[in-house]
């Protein structure tokens, strides 16, 4: 049996960018796998309700784009200052997915890709209530699992990574959630995004989560060019000091879900428009732009059953639970 993994090692050793901000060199990271036990697509969920708290307005007029030809320190002023702009139009920002322990976090997280947080929240209750610890899920009935989890889409697959995890857990880490990535990414269904996930926000070791909102959001804004999420992870990650990673995940994530979407993104409603070099692919006007937000910016329901008091203070209203509408 392995010892229980006490360490800290999460993502990249990159120093301070603002002193070796001349240098364009970034390394390279491990693969990020994508969890094995999903594909199964979900949308975000828009009822009609007034905002309780309105949006942060967008800079009058145009934005100025960045110049074509921008240095390495200009782009690390102009990102730093995109998520200094970002943490103030959400200072609430935290994971969307509720949880009360590791082991939680890193279940969900798995049943998380391809679907959205709100139906992996309204589907972990019934899963956690009946098996609580990794000892109990390891030795569940997959037909059991797979009834619970059939809301999440692939239920099958997603049964056999949760199962598979919580075996390895009991196995070899004790019952415990290790705390180190070489350790997380052996358990089944985890990769790197997942295990940062459960390092930043169980474990207060900071990471870089690249899910698609972060993959498109950062290419937007020409923070880099690339487009696998290892490689992006690096040159992000290169940007900023370590220690803000994980904050500077939530708030680009919470950006790209409520403001900044694929298809129509509200440039009009947009906090960091003028820093922006995609300004103008989406809609410009304000009015019209602030119809298109999500969740509490729009005054719609969150993702979380059981959001942070910040954000229920900030005037979030928390999701229904499965079957209430």
């Amino acid at each position: 049996m392995k010892k229980k993994s006490t360490a800290s090692t999460t993502g990249s050793a990159t120093s301070d960018p603002m002193s070796a901000s001349t240098s364009n060199g970034n390394s390279n990271h491990t693969s990020d796998a994508a969890s094995s036990a999903s594909r199964a697509a979900g949308a975000d969920p828009a009822d009609s309700a007034k905002p309780a708290r309105p949006s942060k307005p967008a800079a009058a007029g145009r934005a100025t784009k960045p110049p074509e030809a921008e240095s390495r320190i200009a782009l690390v002023r102009r990102a730093r200052r995109i998520n200094r702009e970002l943490a103030e139009a959400f200072p609430y920002a935290h994971p969307e997915l509720d949880f009360e322990n590791p082991f939680q976090l890193v279940v969900a997280t798995v049943l998380s890709a391809q679907t959205t947080d709100l139906r992996v929240n309204q589907t972990t209750p019934a899963l956690f209530a009946k098996y609580p610890t990794p000892e109990d899920l390891a030795a569940a009935n997959p037909e059991e699992v797979e009834e619970i989890l059939r809301p999440t889409g692939f239920f099958r697959a997603k049964t056999k990574s949760v199962i598979g995890l919580s075996k390895a857990l009991t196995e070899d880490f004790g019952g415990e959630v290790p705390g180190r990535l070489e350790d997380l990414v052996t358990l089944p269904g985890v990769g790197r995004k997942t295990a940062f996930v459960v390092l930043g926000n169980a474990f207060g070791r900071p990471g870089i989560t690249v899910d698609t909102h972060f993959q498109r959001l950062v290419r937007r804004w020409k923070w880099t060019g690339e487009t696998d999420p290892d490689k992006i992870e690096a040159a992000v990650g290169a940007l900023f000091p370590k220690s803000e990673w994980t904050d500077l995940s939530h708030h680009v994530i919470w950006h790209g879900r409520r403001i900044c979407h694929a298809r129509k993104p509200a440039c009009g409603a947009c906090p960091v428009a003028p820093l922006c070099p995609a300004y103008g692919e989406g809609e410009t006007d304000p009015d019209k732009a602030r119809k298109l937000l999500k969740y509490e910016k729009g005054g719609f329901p969150g993702q979380r059953l059981n959001p942070p008091q910040a954000y229920l203070d900030a005037g979030g209203r928390p999701a229904p639970p499965l079957g209430a509408g």
